[in-house]
């Protein structure tokens, strides 16, 4: 499972609610009509962003894919009816747009997370070596989901660690306190 994470914020001057309403509606129209392979969607608002410098307050849009192909697809098909509309009405809101393409190494997610934290793999260790004590500082139970950025598309660490509650990582980690939306 891939997850594509959207991480933007309205434009000066565009009134909160409207552009929660407008990013609501997206997800919904999505949900209603499904392209191949979409597994979900939905929104949070961080209060910190989970790279250096960003803005506090960002929205985080998750979107979860079966593949690579199906990536695709839900690229084309959220600008086209009969989700084009609902797309282009938010995204004439939203500014300084970052995306970031993960894939889910261990665990599920299936909604959003009471706690995220970013981190990046300390230089020299080698990945065969550091996604298992990722895992296992985690909590190899099923306690957390562990993704890994696959394509740098944007500034966010290359590790995200989600949870019920923040593990014991013996690593630096930049947690984004993530706030589901309001009920739309």
């Amino acid at each position: 499972m891939l997850a594509y994470l959207f991480w933007h914020e309205p434009r000066a001057g565009v009134d909160d609610d409207r552009y929660v309403g407008l990013l609501q509606a997206f997800h919904e129209v999505l949900r209603a009509s499904p392209p191949r392979g979409f597994r979900g969607s939905w929104s949070v608002r961080l209060g910190a962003a989970p790279w250096d410098g960003g803005p506090p307050g960002l929205f985080e849009d998750w979107y979860l894919v079966d593949d690579w192909e199906t990536l695709g697809g839900l690229n084309d098909a959220a600008v086209r009816p009969p989700r084009g509309e609902t797309h282009d009405a938010i995204a004439h809101l939203a500014t300084n747009g970052k995306g970031g393409l993960y894939k889910l190494l261990h665990g599920t997610v299936d909604g959003p997370a009471p706690w995220a934290g970013w981190l990046t793999k300390p230089e020299g260790a080698r990945y065969a070596t550091f996604n298992p004590e990722l895992e296992q500082a985690s909590g190899s139970g099923g306690e957390a989901a562990v993704l890994r950025r696959q394509m740098v598309l944007g500034p966010a660490p290359e590790y995200l660690v989600r949870a019920e509650r923040p593990p014991a990582l013996p690593w630096p980690v930049t947690e984004t306190g993530p706030r589901p939306l309001p009920p739309g």
